[in-house]
This record gives C-alpha cells, sequence and structure tokens, in this order.
C-alpha cells in the first residue's frame, strides 16, 4: 500500500490519509471544501463547495498518478437532498463524457458543517 500526500490538497485533518494506492486502484478520503493553502473552508453555495470539492479531488488523483479521468466510482455526501440538482450540475461538468458509477447520500452532518462531502475510486 502507497499513501498518498500532496500539499495541492486539504491535509489531512485526523488519523488519516488523504488517499491509499494499492493494487491498481487509487481509494480517496472524502473531501470537503477546505482551501489548501489556509485550510479554511471556502465561503459560498453548494455549486462552489462542489467545485472547490472537485478541485481538492482532483489534486489527490494527481499525486497518485491519476485523474479525474479514470474515477471508476464516487461516493457524494450531501447535508440537504434538496441541493442535489445544483450539486449535480458541477459534478457532471468534471466528468463530462466520463460517468463513474456513484451513490448519494444525505448525510445527518457532515464535517465542520459543509454542503457536501465526496470520495472516489480510480484506477491507479
Amino acid at each position: 500500500m502507497e499513501i498518498i500526500q500532496t500539499d495541492l490538497a486539504p491535509q489531512a485533518i485526523g488519523p488519516y490519509a488523504q488517499a491509499i494506492k494499492v493494487n491498481g486502484f487509487v481509494y480517496t478520503s472524502g473531501q470537503i471544501p477546505l482551501d489548501p493553502a489556509s485550510g479554511q473552508l471556502i465561503d459560498g453555495d453548494i455549486r462552489a463547495q462542489t467545485a472547490r470539492v472537485f478541485e481538492n479531488l482532483s489534486a489527490v488523483l494527481t499525486a497518485a498518478g491519476s485523474g479525474l479521468d479514470r474515477v471508476v466510482k464516487t461516493t457524494v455526501f450531501l447535508a440537504d437532498m434538496n441541493e442535489f440538482a445544483a450539486m449535480n450540475e458541477v459534478y457532471a461538468s468534471y466528468f463530462g463524457a466520463h460517468k463513474p458509477a456513484r451513490s448519494t447520500v444525505q448525510a445527518a452532518r457532515l464535517p465542520r458543517d459543509v454542503k457536501v462531502e465526496i470520495e472516489a475510486v480510480a484506477l491507479a
């Protein structure tokens, strides 16, 4: 197993890795809309938060030698399922024609009370 770490994504705020690369796959930890430079939550609505999450995910995947185009599965955690359509618009813009498998769930509460958290599994 290889631990993946990059300064271009928020540092882990607990006892976990940004991602683990093993057996040809990359498993990312959930990314939330933290600015990697400041470590602070970004301001903005669900669209802005989703975009920041994807920038963080992309940085982690790139550090692992992968990318969004190699994602096979995502899990999206939303604080409010009523924001699904807005999140989905941004989500689609990052994947284009590539459509990985996905689960989306509403969570009772997300870390730091963010609106969205996304994790991914990708080919290495």
